[in-house]
């Protein structure tokens, strides 16, 4: 058998409730990010003001995620997905306090403060669609005690 070579790994979040319009722009608030790309439902395109989307591309500091909405194959809005579905995220930032707080301007509520875990601050947060986000330092220890 060949050996397949595997190129990247871009997460995927399947938005319930037809929401993955609102998840866009919350993450644009709350992280930064920057819509690259959007695919569109083909068939709902021109009948809805907000047409079902297959995928909208985000980048987030230098990571790429999609977002899509959760539909069965006739188009239509599919309750087989929960919200959020059990994912959480890591994200990395050099102010985790300040990324929390951005995050939570935006709509996320907190799930656990920004304290120091395995050596570095970390700060949780979940979205309005149920996807919790780990807020972590960038490669940077907390200052080890003196002795």
């Amino acid at each position: 058998m060949a050996e397949v070579a595997l190129l990247g790994f871009k997460p995927q979040l399947v938005v319930p409730g037809m929401k993955a319009e609102a998840a866009v722009q919350f993450y644009k608030a709350a992280f930064g990010a920057e819509e690259i790309g959007r695919v569109a439902h083909p068939k709902r395109k021109a009948e809805q003001e907000c047409p079902l989307i297959l995928s909208a591309e985000l980048k987030i500091g230098s990571s790429l995620i999609l977002v899509s909405d959760c539909f069965d194959a006739a188009g239509e809005d599919s309750a087989a997905a929960a919200g959020g579905g059990g994912i959480a995220f890591r994200l990395e930032a050099e102010d985790v306090d300040a990324a929390v707080k951005k995050a939570v301007a935006a709509g996320a509520e907190v799930m656990s403060e920004v304290s120091e875990e395995e050596g570095s601050l970390l700060g949780k947060v979940k979205d309005p669609f149920g996807v919790v986000w780990a807020i972590a330092a960038v490669g940077k220890k907390s200052p080890e005690p003196e002795a």
